[in-house]
């Protein structure tokens, strides 16, 4: 029984985890008057639109990953420039809020040790702390290139967008030989580690 809980916390945590990083994407594209994403129903909850086994995986055994890319024209955002940069550093930022909300929530409350809502909000931590990290590496496809082009030149902007597909599969190279896990791990303990200190 136990053990189908740790599942169900793991699931919920992931899958919540996910969503609200993708519809953030895709709220704060819309804010910038792009409905992209709400045209191809992108800004729903429900999972399976945002879904990407590849990145599920990594984000269940290495605790960070990534989902399906939420669309967005970033020729369509109004002001360009100011919605390039929120639009990439939304899901990000939104990641760390609710890792800071889940461990006010986990110090302060005290759930029994083990129990689901432990496991869930244990999860919690580690998935949003995780994911955001990941995202902020500078590397195409991931949010943190996106923040940093958010201050190149449109022409360059554009061409690092049409291009980088094919710096997906070094990408994952680099996640499954655990080249990635070195580098975000350290960086995510802090995290945790700074926002449990606030809250405590």
């Amino acid at each position: 029984m136990n053990d189908l809980l740790n599942i169900l916390s793991s699931a919920i945590a992931l899958l919540f985890t996910i969503i609200v990083h993708e519809v953030a994407h895709g709220y704060a594209a819309l804010i910038f008057k792009d409905t992209t994403a709400k045209d191809m129903g992108r800004l729903s909850i429900n999972p399976l639109k945002h879904l990407s086994l590849p990145g599920l995986i990594s984000l269940y055994i290495f605790k960070f990953g990534w989902a399906k890319p939420v669309p967005v024209d970033f020729n369509r955002l109004r002001p360009r420039k100011l919605g390039f940069f929120v639009v990439s550093i939304a899901g990000i930022f939104t990641n760390l809020i609710l890792c800071f909300i889940s461990c006010l929530i986990f110090v302060k409350v005290n759930f029994s040790n083990g129990s689901f809502l432990y496991n869930l909000f244990l999860e919690l931590i580690l998935y949003n702390a995780g994911l955001a990290v990941f995202n902020l590496l500078p590397f195409p496809p991931l949010d943190g290139s996106k923040v940093i082009l958010s201050f190149f030149p449109k022409n360059t902007q554009d061409y690092i967008l049409r291009n980088e597909k094919f710096l997906y599969t070094i990408l994952l190279i680099l996640i499954f030989t655990g080249t990635i896990s070195k580098v975000i791990q350290p960086i995510t303990s802090k995290i945790i580690i700074f926002f449990i200190n606030i809250v405590s």
